[in-house]
This record gives C-alpha cells, structure tokens and sequence, in this order.
C-alpha cells in the first residue's frame, strides 16, 4: 500500500483507496456504529480503519467485534472508543486488546501473558518448582488459562478445558478469570451446581468482578431463582452501572413480574448503551409493548 500524501485531512476515496477497503464494507461499519459516517478522515481515521480491516482480514465477525469493544469499556471503565486509545488485534478467533503495556482478553477481561507457544510448554513441564517468586507462580497459572483457551479455541474435550483452567486456579487461587470460565464450561454443559460453585469462588476473590455476578445472575435466572438473579444483575450495575446486557436482562425480570415501569426504565438505558446491535430491535419491540401496557392501565410510562 503506497503511503498517503501528507496533509492534514483525506477523502473517502484516498483512504478506501489506501486500505483496499470497499464502500460497501466501509458502510458496513457505519451502518453497525463501529465506525462514524464522516466528511473528511485523518490520518488517526485511517488508522482505525486499518485495525478494522485487519481484524475483517482474520475472520473475526461483526457481532464479535461489537461484544469486544462494549466489554472493553466495561473492563477498563472507559467511555471513549477503543479502536482509538488501544491496540486491538486477532488471537485464532478471539480479539485482544494491549493497554499501558499489558494485554487483556477482550471479552472476558482477563489479564494475560504474552508468551509464545514455546515458553508456555516450558512452563507447564515444571509445575512441581518449589521456592517459585509471585511472578513465576502467576506465569504458570496464566500458560494453564493460555491453554484452556486454547482448547476452547480448537474443539477439546471438556476434560481437557476443564483440566487446564483447574490447574490455573489451583496454581493461583487470584485467577478469577480461570474460575469464571470454569463456571461458564459447567453452565454451558448445564452443570448448574458446578457451574455456581465456581461463580462464587470468583466472587470470593474478587467481590467487584462484575461479568462474575452477571454470569451467577444468569445462572439463577435460567433456574427460575429471579430474586437471586436480580441482586446479582443489580450488583453488576453497581460495579458498572453501563453494563447493557445487566440493564436488558433486569428489564425482562421485571416485566415477567408485572412491574411494567421499572421494565420502561432498564430497556431505555439498554438502548441509550447499545442501541444498534441485533438485540437492540428486539428491545424496541418489548419497550412498544410495555409502552402500550402501561397506557391501557392508565399508568403513565417514564
């Protein structure tokens, strides 16, 4: 790609020219609100187009970019953009992002090494080293959580996932991110029972976990416990009061409970947070209904 001209502004030709980017993709991220439709981009657009078509280039969807950049926000209590103030880039399927030096999971928020396969296979053959520093115990434990991953990654076996993030917890009982994921392996096999058990061992490590008391919450709400659900998702709030996917799910407890204002009040916060994604539509339609409910019973919606 040749370099652009210096100069202080471009238009929507040079740079679609530059990247090898077409219109129609172009218009694809506008129209998802990844991007904004804008008159004249700079060389700082430009570069966030090209993260953007490198992540496209490395098959990473839509939809996942959106989850990865709204978890972004949440992880790190940011409000800017983060295709702006960090650098995102694929691992296999997933999006990582680097920040201040470290590196981080995007979706689940955890903190990882950045090692390469080689390291990683050093330091799991030795896992029985005694008289290790906090820094060579932490290593460890994050080459077992790079490894289960990895397996998640590739299709293994559930032994094996469950196996490499057991052996992180164990190795660092402060990985809450390795007991998170071990919660969600056991809920996504319906193991309810594991599955809470590792939820709250997360939450014993870190109380403000916030993606740990929405992953309980969840758990509870698919189990008809909706008291339980809703303190967990209202915590999640609390830690994170953007948290969007909180907001809609604490929207459909209430109107299943008959507390149709209440319902109003979380579907617009969801929308105001993340109102072009595919659920967005489906919020539209719920809020109509319960907009329509509260007019019939004379109840007048906020």
């Amino acid at each position: 790609m040749p370099a652009p001209v210096a100069k202080h502004s471009y238009s929507r030709a040079e740079v679609l020219r530059w990247l090898a980017v077409s219109e129609r993709q172009l218009r694809s991220w506008e129209r998802q609100k990844i991007f904004p439709t804008l008159d004249v981009y700079s060389l700082a657009d430009a570069a966030i187009l090209r993260t953007l078509a490198g992540l496209k280039k490395d098959m990473i969807p839509a939809a996942e970019l959106r989850r990865a950049l709204a978890s972004i926000r949440l992880h790190l209590g940011e409000s800017g953009d983060p295709l702006t103030e960090h650098k995102l880039y694929a691992h296999g399927r997933r999006i990582r992002v680097q920040f201040a030096g470290q590196h981080m999971e995007a979706v689940s928020g955890q903190l990882l090494f950045n090692f390469d396969a080689a390291e990683i296979n050093k330091l799991l053959a030795f896992p029985g080293q005694s008289a290790r520093s906090k820094t060579d115990v932490r290593r460890e434990a994050e080459g077992w959580f790079e490894k289960g991953l990895k397996l998640e990654q590739d299709g293994g076996s559930m032994e094996d996932i469950v196996d490499a993030y057991r052996q992180a917890a164990q190795i660092d009982p402060s990985s809450a991110g390795a007991l998170v994921n071990l919660g969600t392996v056991y809920f996504n096999s319906r193991r309810h029972k594991e599955a809470e058990q590792y939820y709250k061992m997360a939450l014993d490590v870190d109380p403000n976990y916030a993606l740990a008391h929405f992953n309980l919450a969840s758990l509870y709400d698919e189990r008809g416990h909706r008291p339980l659900a809703l303190h967990h998702y209202q915590s999640a709030l609390r830690i994170h009061p953007h948290y969007a996917d909180a907001h809609y799910n604490i929207a459909l407890l209430y109107q299943a409970s008959g507390q149709a204002l209440r319902a109003v009040s979380h579907l617009k916060a969801y929308l105001k947070l993340d109102g072009s994604s595919e659920w967005a539509g489906i919020a539209r339609r719920e809020l109509d209904k319960l907009r329509q409910s509260t007019i019939v019973l004379g109840a007048r919606p906020q």
